[in-house]
This record gives C-alpha cells, structure tokens and sequence, in this order.
C-alpha cells in the first residue's frame, strides 16, 4: 500500500493515518490483533484447531502461526513473548526469523545480538529492506547516522523507495530514535 506512494503523498497518508507508518513486516502490513494477544497471557498463542491458548512450542502450531504471533507481540510491545515464538520455529536460519529476532534483541536493549540476527538476515538475503531498516535504525539509536545512511542508500538502491522501511529510516535518522511498529 504505501511503497506505491509519492513521498509527498507518503507524507500526508502517515499525517493524516499515523498508524500506517508503524506498518511492518511481511507485506508491509499491520498484523492483525487476535486471540493470541486478547485472550492467551504469558506469551501463550491461540491455536484456532483446539480452540485453546497453547505454548509456543506446541506441536500443532505451524512456522507461520509461530511468525504471525511474533509480529502480534511485537506490534502490542510484547517483545519477549515474541522472541519466545520466533525461538520457537523450526526453522531458525529463516530470514525473516533472523530479522525479527533482531529486531526484538533490539527492542529489549541488546543491540549486539539485534546486529548479529540482522547481518545473518542480510546474508540470506541482501535485499531484505526491513532488516536494513531496522538496522539502520539501530544505528541511529546508537548514533551513528553514517551507517544508518549506508543502510538508507541501500534499500533505496535495491527497490525500497516509498515503502515503510525508507520512511521509518530516514525518519530515525532525522531523530535519532527508531520504531516499534
């Protein structure tokens, strides 16, 4: 929705519906609020086969289940509930576990490992924007507009232009903080 914007219009979309420049993630999109979030406590994540509030490591929970709980969490500010689900995935060298897994190493204040998961991310994929925007806003929380710049250049550069992971960017390098969602 947003990467086909003009950034004058990108501008006046995220004035006038501020809650589309906290969009993130796979498709860009805001996850929804489930049951997993209004209903489960303690991280728990609503499996819809039993009808229940399940651990993350359940059995019966897909990878994508596991990856839709974690945007969930993280979207309400429930970091640790969402490392637990992305720890929880089979598949741990996936680039957009590795992403998020930065992303809430960031969040909890573990700028270190945010910058490992993110650079294994980059690896897997030198074109994931989001984890060159949140990295980049790591930089900029860490105050260093120069490498925050390198990762602006380069999401510009490989497609990124009018999507959320510049303007979340470039908004963290004007002030010096990055986003939630």
């Amino acid at each position: 929705m947003l990467k086909n914007l003009t950034a004058p219009a990108l501008v006046g979309a995220l004035v006038l519906a501020p809650g589309l420049a906290l969009a993130a993630g796979g498709g860009g999109s805001t996850p929804a609020t489930t049951s997993t979030t209004k209903q489960c406590t303690k991280g728990q994540i609503y499996d819809a086969d039993s009808k229940a509030c399940v651990d993350a490591q359940e059995s019966s929970l897909t990878d994508d289940e596991r990856y839709d709980a974690a945007r969930e969490f993280a979207y309400v500010g429930q970091y640790g509930a969402a490392r637990a689900a992305l720890e929880a995935m089979t598949v741990q060298t996936d680039g957009r576990v590795q992403t998020y897994l930065g992303f809430t190493a960031r969040k909890l204040g573990d700028m270190d490992q945010a910058m490992v998961h993110y650079t294994a991310a980059l690896e897997q994929d030198p074109d994931n924007i989001l984890a060159r925007s949140y990295m980049g806003q790591g930089y900029a929380e860490l105050g260093d507009m120069d490498a925050a710049k390198m990762q602006l250049t380069e999401i510009r550069k490989r497609g990124g232009r009018n999507t959320w992971a510049e303007f979340s960017l470039a908004q963290a390098i004007r002030t010096g903080a990055g986003y939630a969602y």
